[in-house]
């Protein structure tokens, strides 16, 4: 009996250590070099988040990193290298947006909103030379 008790006892001490020692580091920054890139995207028009949304970050022509967009238009790049990117937002139905020559720099993070506006397909209705006559059978 004597040793379940200072076993639990022993468990209770070992959890207990183990989440202080997380606690430590939880959202904190510490000595980070890596620069984050956070933001939001809506629709041009309505200004409702857009879901879904590819974000793919360029650096030097070599892909980085591709994220989605979440339910409330959210997304976050992290732990980015320190350099100039360009940024690409897609989502069918929209129209491609890139963001060129954004320098990310050591221990900053930064914030873009983007506003995405519908693709418009244009049709062009060009006369046909072919005519039907005759009867329908």
């Amino acid at each position: 009996m004597k040793r379940k008790i200072l076993l639990a006892m022993a468990s209770l001490f070992l959890c207990i250590t183990a989440s202080f020692a997380n606690n430590e580091n939880n959202g904190e920054k510490k000595n980070k070099a890596e620069p984050d890139m956070t933001g939001n995207i809506t629709h041009a028009e309505t200004g409702k988040p857009l879901k879904d949304v590819i974000v793919t970050a360029y650096n030097t022509t070599k892909k980085e990193k591709v994220v989605l967009s979440d339910g409330s238009g959210n997304f976050s790049l992290a732990d980015l290298k320190p350099g100039t990117y360009k940024f690409t937002f897609e989502k069918d139905g929209y129209r491609k947006y890139t963001r060129d020559k954004v320098t990310l720099k050591t221990n900053e993070d930064y914030l873009l909103n983007i506003e995405l506006n519908e693709d418009e397909e244009v049709f062009d209705m060009i006369p046909s030379t072919l005519h039907f006559s005759g009867s329908i059978r």
